[in-house]
């Protein structure tokens, strides 16, 4: 049961990735055929424009993120020895680098971990966490975060992250260009009676408008998968899945964070800022917490 999860869950991310692709691809195929007269055209700007977004992110995920949700780093053992050796143990038994800890004052329990590879790992929790958790119910919540780190999850977040952003910035343009004039050299041959270039015309402005949408959706697909994943894998380093299970629990059962950034809200091990879900879960950030914990009773 464990391990076929897992295979199903990348399988998953796999094809949701592949979604990402194929939505920069039609974004920048709709700027080229309004703004551009060329489909190749736009879809080039919008490889570049979120291969930049990615260098960017890549290379500067962990401080952005920690500093973005007021992160204070602990730099040894004796800052706070029992959250240091639970993170030092699990990321032993994760077979990853030791990451870098960072404590985020706050009352909520949460936790989160991000980094582009193992080796530029972080791994952040709150003081509320620290407090309500046990030594048990720790290690599965560190254990989830290792998994996230082991299973390159940080990566694919951040990934997911920079593109969203470069969707951001190629929907904001070419919004301001139709402010400002632009992507109209068509009308004259619009009014002229052909109907099939009036229709993609339409088509490609709908494509603009809708595309933040659709890329906060394959994000948030992500996220929630991921965190099925790192369920899984937490319970397969922990051998235990009752300290996860327990330590969900009392997370769920919580006040939302005070200070949390938004646009870390998929990072986190919960909601946290616990939204009112939706029936159809699409703007979820994460899956039910009933789901999850129903899944780990089963292993």
């Amino acid at each position: 049961m464990l391990f076929e999860q897992i295979a199903r869950n990348k399988r998953h991310t796999l094809v949701v990735m592949a979604a990402f692709v194929v939505l920069i691809a039609i974004i920048g195929m709709a700027l080229g055929y309004v703004f551009f007269n060329s489909v190749l055209a736009g879809l080039f700007v919008a490889i570049l424009t979120a291969a930049f977004y990615m260098i960017i992110m890549l290379g500067q995920a962990t401080d952005l993120v920690m500093n973005m949700n007021h992160a204070r780093e602990l730099h040894s053992a004796e800052d706070d020895p029992e959250l240091w050796h639970t993170v030092e143990d699990m990321a032993l038994v994760a077979k990853v680098p030791m990451p870098r800890v960072f404590i985020i004052d706050d009352d909520s329990p949460n936790a989160f971990a991000t980094g582009n590879n193992p080796k530029h790992a972080a791994v952040a929790v709150t003081t509320g966490i620290q407090a309500r958790l046990n030594r048990e119910e720790m290690e599965g919540v560190i254990g989830h975060e290792m998994s996230h780190v082991r299973n390159y999850d940080i990566r694919l977040q951040t990934v997911a992250l920079a593109l969203t952003a470069a969707i951001s910035l190629l929907v904001n343009w070419g919004m301001n260009a139709f402010w400002w004039g632009g992507g109209r050299g068509r009308d004259d041959d619009d009014r002229d009676g052909n109907g099939v270039q009036a229709l993609l015309m339409v088509l490609a402005v709908v494509v603009i408008v809708l595309a933040p949408l659709a890329g906060s959706l394959v994000q948030l697909a992500l996220s929630r998968n991921r965190e099925y994943l790192a369920d899984a894998s937490a319970v397969e380093l922990t051998r235990n899945p009752l300290g996860l299970i327990n330590a969900l629990e009392k997370i769920d059962d919580s006040q939302p964070m005070k200070a949390a950034d938004p646009s870390s809200a998929a990072l986190y091990i919960s909601d946290p800022f616990k939204a009112k879900k939706s029936w159809t879960h699409l703007f979820d950030t994460h899956p039910p917490m009933a789901d999850r914990i129903a899944r780990l009773k089963k292993m």
